[in-house]
């Protein structure tokens, strides 16, 4: 496990191209000192427009985004996983040792116009911050 002062969240979801992009930088922003990670269970070839500009429009960094296969942090010393979709939630893989979880499902915003992804960043701002909070007691 990670010391307090460096925990890891790990926020899972099926492509790793919107929620979980935009819930790794909010968390990241929103809860200094702790590490976050994103990752799919199926990630698409790149990270969502829309889910760059709706993070971009609250002053965030997006420059290092990009989708990654849950494989790419399967071994990294997770204190927490998040899933943000059902389908993740699902198939969610078994960790070499037992992970905390929890599960808080968000609208797929995928393929709709930029309102619907500005308002799933504020439902990830809103809802999933303070849980995660919560759940690490921070």
């Amino acid at each position: 496990m990670s010391t307090a002062a460096t925990k890891t969240i790990l926020v899972l979801c099926t492509g790793n191209s919107c929620r979980s992009q935009m819930a790794e930088v909010l968390l990241n922003h929103h809860l200094p000192g702790v590490r976050v990670l994103s990752a799919g269970t199926q990630p698409e070839p790149k990270v969502s427009g829309n889910a760059i500009t709706a993070l971009r429009e609250e002053g965030l960094p997006t420059a290092e985004l990009y989708p990654k296969d849950i494989d790419a942090v399967k071994d990294e010393e997770i204190d927490l996983v998040v899933t943000v979709c059902d389908r993740a939630k699902e198939t969610c893989p078994v960790f070499p040792r037992e992970v905390k979880a929890i599960h808080l499902s968000f609208h797929d915003p995928h393929g709709e116009p930029l309102a619907s992804f500005r308002a799933v960043r504020d439902d990830i701002k809103a809802r999933l911050v303070p849980t995660v909070r919560q759940a690490l007691d921070l």
